[in-house]
């Protein structure tokens, strides 16, 4: 029974037997779920269809609930979760468990007495739900491959980038501080103005008026350009490897259409050939 229902709940590569169906009634429900979020925003609608509402919630966080009971109790049948009990915790700690949890949690922390305008705030996790779909779409794990690998490159960035905003920050604070002392008041107070300008969004709120401050402000934003370029293009190289790399690594089938993957020992799966002999 449990490695029946472990192979209900995994990802179908089969598209038309239960699992798959699973698969697709679980999506349905989370996207309709995100659809409700929204409605509910609507107060015409939210006040016309609430108990409507109400209802469709009850019944998804018992589908929700019950689904992520039966992950955890299954996640031994995973090799990497095998051991009893050590396995099912590292299992719940991994980030689409979590995910599972913050998509039902909102609704039972009435019952442990919770305040209820923090309730009102964590409402907001309800669109956590959202974020279990993706176990269900293959381009959000090629995202994620390209993240790790190139994590080295985007700290960098990141660190970089941070350096340049606590410079510009500061230079601008003590060029612009004694002319808008209400604007320019701290260092801190003027990294708002160094995130607007690094970024090029220039929401026109604040700005320098010395000449010093417009000349330093002209070249932080000509030099923020380039930076903030930066990791989108270490993302856009990463991903075009990473998709380069699948394309090498398969074939497709001219019969079928469905990708033949090669085998790492022998360069390809048994019965494919050099000329037309496909599986």
């Amino acid at each position: 029974m449990k490695r029946r229902v472990y192979k209900l709940l995994s990802v179908s590569k089969t598209t038309g037997d239960l699992s798959w169906y699973v698969d697709a009634f679980l999506v349905t429900l989370i996207l309709l779920n995100v659809a409700a979020v929204i409605l509910v925003s609507m107060e015409p609608i939210r006040v016309k269809f609430r108990m409507y509402f109400l209802l469709f919630e009850y019944f998804s966080i018992v589908v929700f609930t019950i689904e992520y009971l039966l992950r955890i109790w299954t996640a031994n049948l995973n090799p990497r979760y095998q051991r009893p009990i050590i396995g099912n915790i590292n299992y719940a700690l991994t980030p689409l468990a979590i995910f599972d949890l913050l998509a039902v949690l909102p609704f039972f922390l009435p019952f442990f007495g919770m305040d209820l305008r923090l309730l009102r705030f964590l409402r907001v996790f309800r669109i956590f739900r959202l974020l279990k779909i993706t176990r269900y779409l293959a381009a959000l794990d090629l995202i994620n491959r390209v993240i790790v690998k190139k994590k080295e490159e985007f700290v960098v960035s990141f660190i970089l980038t941070g350096f340049l905003l606590i410079v510009a920050s500061t230079f601008m604070y003590y060029v612009e501080n004694n002319a808008q002392p209400d604007k320019f008041s701290s260092i801190p107070e003027t990294m708002w103005w160094g995130v607007i300008t690094l970024t090029s969004v220039g929401y026109g709120d604040v700005y320098p008026i010395t000449p010093l401050g417009r000349l330093l402000g002209g070249i932080i934003a000509i030099i923020g350009i380039g930076l903030f370029a930066l990791p989108a293009g270490i993302f856009a190289a990463g991903f075009s490897n990473e998709i380069a790399q699948v394309k090498q690594n398969s074939r497709t089938c001219p019969s079928c259409g469905q990708a033949i993957e090669k085998n790492s020992d022998q360069g390809s799966k048994p019965g494919i050939g050099r000329g037309t002999n496909y599986e």
